[in-house]
């Protein structure tokens, strides 16, 4: 079953890394569990640790625009 089209605006960041962490990133990507490729992965993965950060109070709560 496909999933959904993401109906919230993204932008692009452009993120420098090192050669061994892309690798890693796509290591992950094989188990298919975090994303389909590297760029997949380091988002869901950068998601998650902001969570963890917000929910132990270390970073602010989301914030949505209103048009």
């Amino acid at each position: 079953m496909a999933r959904p089209k993401n109906t919230a605006e993204t932008v692009q960041i452009t993120l420098s890394t090192t050669k061994q962490v892309k690798e890693l990133l796509e290591e992950l990507s094989k188990t298919g569990f975090y994303g389909k490729n590297a760029a997949d992965t380091a988002h869901a993965l950068l998601k998650e640790k902001i969570r963890d950060l917000q929910r132990d109070g270390q970073a602010p709560g989301p914030t949505y625009s209103r048009k």
